[in-house]
């Protein structure tokens, strides 16, 4: 902190110290830990500097645990900071917040920040944050994304917690994340993508039995059966299907597919 640093600290043991939600400065400042007026708070917010690319230097210097083959995990998730009643704060953005009591609405306007932590392999809830970085109306979700890992990436390397010879850095993200994209953006980076798979994406596969003793269909139906396309296995060619159009000038005339038809992606069929 070039500036103003012994009040933005007092300003910040303040804020941790209060005894519920900060809904005034002034208040602010009658905390026990803050020993100076309120006009120094001001001059802190309006004058004071905090050295950013430092102190993310600083926490990626720190102690961080890792796995039993000495892998660092990290994840990343967006988290908003509602602004609801901010109508003069820029680049607000519809923030999802499913905890709104206010009707069945679940965005509220916001700063949305995607927060990079370091993760542990025990018992706990405890987490090391080694980065944020706000997200913009204009900005592209997946390249902040990997520009936020390559830039953490780097850091970890300088502060000596990366060396060739370790693991691949591990992160995990959640469903909203463009893995195949990611993995293309950072494919020159010694990382590993984990993601998880969202709960409606559906991969197509061989009908199988069906298990447990629900009710339904138990046996397997054969390939080429109508509504279930033949299982495509190598060496295979399938006799060509014909094609039901008439012939149009801008398209030709259509052809007869041939080859192993292509798997798809998609919802089940009901």
């Amino acid at each position: 902190m070039p500036r103003r640093a012994d009040a933005l600290f007092e300003l910040t043991d303040a804020v941790l110290c209060a005894g519920g939600p900060v809904v005034s400065l002034p208040e602010l400042s009658l905390e026990t830990v803050h020993r100076r007026g309120h006009g120094a708070m001001y001059d802190a917010l309006a004058r004071g500097r905090v050295d950013v690319a430092r102190l993310r230097l600083m926490l990626a210097g720190l102690t961080l645990p890792r796995g039993t083959d000495g892998q660092i995990s990290i994840a990343l998730d967006v988290t908003p900071w509602p602004r609801p009643d901010a109508e003069c704060s820029p680049e607000r953005l519809h923030c999802y917040r499913p905890c709104r009591c206010d009707g069945m609405r679940q965005t509220v306007p916001g700063w949305p920040y995607q927060v990079a932590a370091a993760l542990g392999g025990g018992r706990t809830s405890w987490t090391g944050p080694l980065d944020v970085v706000r997200l913009g109306p204009d900005d592209d979700l997946t390249e902040v994304t990997a520009a936020q890992i390559r830039d953490l990436v780097a850091r970890l390397r300088e502060a000596g917690q990366w060396r060739e010879d370790d693991p691949d850095v591990l992160f995990v993200l959640d469903s909203g994340y463009d893995i195949v994209r990611l993995t293309w953006l950072l494919r020159d980076e010694p990382v590993r993508l984990l993601g998880r798979i969202r709960a409606d994406r559906v991969m197509h596969h061989p009908p199988g039995r069906r298990k447990g003793p629900t009710k339904g269909r138990r046996r397997a139906l054969p390939p080429g059966r109508p509504g279930h396309p033949p299982t495509a296995r190598p060496g295979v060619r399938h006799p060509p299907r014909p094609v039901r159009c008439r012939d149009r000038p801008l398209l030709g005339t259509p052809a007869p597919q041939t080859g192993t038809p292509p798997r798809r992606l998609g919802r089940s069929p009901r």
